[in-house]
């Protein structure tokens, strides 16, 4: 395990130092860029409706009966913001595109077209990994704007509607212009970003690990995944405790 944080810590470094060749793969960045985000949005749009009208449906009602009805807004908008939107978007980045990225770069190792390109003297980092990985450090925070406002409206929407709640769409949006402040945001967006980082690199060093037949590609996906989700909890429980310390 201990070996394996190392080798994607060095992954990640080599990717580091091939930044200044992120000029010429621009198109390529464009390309996965434009594919995750495309394989993303309507996920997370269906995923982060649901979430927000759950988080109403539950709350709300006893809210209310409290009379603590303008909590509301600022229950969701919160609850998308700091935890929701970034965590649930990351699980389904690496199960979507991090799969994605690792069962390519498998094949690409497994028939050796990595080594064709290592014959050709084209370094695979700058070349398949450092696209991949800027594609999906702005990919992922992109989603996560996306489904904070999405699961926004699905509270809102339950909220105006649901008879057990029946606050109107004015106190919703009140109590969340109120409840919501810039380092909310910040918080949801330097997780995005960090998630983003890890899925990147993890996706990327199974795939290019892989060795075998197809069926040390579907197992380097499985850990892929695996891993990945790890890493998401993991490094979300340290963010959250970090701006609980600065707050």
């Amino acid at each position: 395990m201990i070996r394996a944080i190392q080798d994607i810590a060095a992954l990640g470094l080599q990717t580091l130092r091939s930044a200044p060749q992120l000029r010429r793969r621009r198109a390529q960045v464009v390309g996965h860029f434009y594919q995750m985000a495309n394989a993303s949005l309507l996920m997370s749009c269906i995923l982060s409706l649901f979430i927000g009208g759950v988080l109403a449906l539950q709350s709300g009602p006893l809210l209310v009966e409290r009379g603590l009805s303008f909590v509301i807004g600022q229950l969701v908008g919160l609850s998308m913001c700091r935890e929701l939107a970034p965590v649930m978007m990351a699980i389904l980045m690496a199960g979507r595109i991090g799969s994605a990225i690792t069962a390519e770069l498998g094949s690409m190792k497994v028939y050796e077209e990595i080594d064709a390109l290592l014959t050709m003297k084209i370094h695979p980092v700058p070349y398949l990994v450092l696209p991949r990985l800027t594609a999906i450090l702005l990919a992922l925070p992109l989603v996560v704007v996306f489904s904070i406002l999405v699961g926004w409206t699905g509270g809102a929407l339950v909220s105006v509607m649901n008879q057990d709640i029946g606050i109107t769409l004015q106190a919703y949006g009140s109590a969340l212009r109120s409840g919501i402040n810039f380092m909310d945001l910040a918080q949801g967006l330097l997780k995005s970003l960090v998630f983003a980082l890890l899925i990147g690199l993890v996706s990327c060093f199974h795939g290019l690990r892989t060795r075998g037949g197809p069926r040390a590609i579907g197992q380097s996906v499985t850990q892929s995944v695996v891993q990945s989700i790890v890493c998401i909890l993991v490094s979300d429980y340290a963010i959250t405790r970090l701006f609980v310390f600065v707050e």
